[in-house]
């Protein structure tokens, strides 16, 4: 009955969702709102001074060694796959916002209290198998072009990356491969976290639902997966320390697209998706 539970929700016939057509303006509304909670709720004190130097030591331990160097990229890159469960607590302060109930950091963890967590648990955990098949797949690569010879160093490698054929495939190639495994993991995560924070829809609903909203409004989706992608890249330049105000602002603004993506509760049927 658990695991019927994590995929179904509380419910005992699988709800229907609906979703709503998005534009540009949604985009631009949800950013808005995403910086204002981000100026009203000292959240980046949090991501500061915790998680981020936390992924930036792990990071290091991995990467700078020359038989990880070849996985720097898929990492800091892959980061922005599992963003969703990294943000779930963003999304739970701006839920408390919303309802004009109190904001401070500590209720980042009510998530941990939430009916929905099983099943939250459940598609982190589907995240993470998607970035670990693309850090396989950017090692197998690396293997292809170069061996198991491992880099001698960080700027050897950054050199060979850039000035040799061999270089420029495995550049074309692993963008082609994360592109792959990013857009699966944009698909089933962009609404799915914050409708089970907001629902005990179970997984299986909360999935089907944020690949419909996708598949919906594919434009503006696209854009946003692209706004995303910018921002993390430009927020992990200055040794990731701009993640503390990037990661933040995403996190509350993906909680309002959420709420422009997705029907009230009040609008869920249980008729089957059209």
């Amino acid at each position: 009955m658990a695991n019927f539970h994590v995929l179904t929700g509380t419910e005992v016939t699988p709800t229907h969702v609906p979703v709503r057509k998005i534009g540009l303006v949604d985009l631009k509304e949800a950013v808005e709102k995403g910086i204002d909670d981000f100026m009203s709720m000292p959240t980046h004190l949090a991501f500061l001074g915790l998680i981020y130097p936390l992924f930036g030591v792990g990071l290091g331990a991995l990467t700078f060694t020359s038989n990880a160097l070849p996985l720097l990229f898929p990492l800091v890159s892959g980061f922005a796959l599992i963003g969703p469960v990294a943000a779930i607590g963003l999304y739970e302060l701006s839920r408390r916002r919303e309802l004009g109930q109190d904001t401070s950091v500590a209720h980042a963890f009510d998530v941990l209290r939430s009916p929905a967590l099983p099943s939250i648990l459940a598609l982190g955990a589907v995240l993470m198998v998607i970035l670990v098949l693309w850090l396989f797949a950017a090692r197998a690569l690396y293997e292809a072009l170069y061996g198991a010879v491992a880099p001698e160093s960080y700027t050897g490698f950054l050199y060979e990356v850039l000035t040799t054929r061999q270089g420029w495939v495995m550049i074309l190639l692993g963008h082609a491969i994360g592109f792959v495994c990013a857009a699966a993991a944009f698909s089933i995560g962009v609404i799915s976290f914050p409708l089970l924070l907001d629902r005990d829809v179970g997984a299986i609903c909360a999935v089907q639902t944020s690949v419909r909203a996708v598949l919906t409004s594919p434009g503006p989706m696209v854009l946003w997966a692209a706004i995303i992608a910018g921002l993390l890249m430009i927020g992990s330049a200055p040794l990731l320390v701009g993640l503390a105000v990037v990661m933040p602002i995403l996190g509350h603004a993906s909680w309002h697209l959420y709420r422009r993506t997705v029907e009230p509760a009040g609008a869920i049927s249980n008729a089957p998706p059209i």
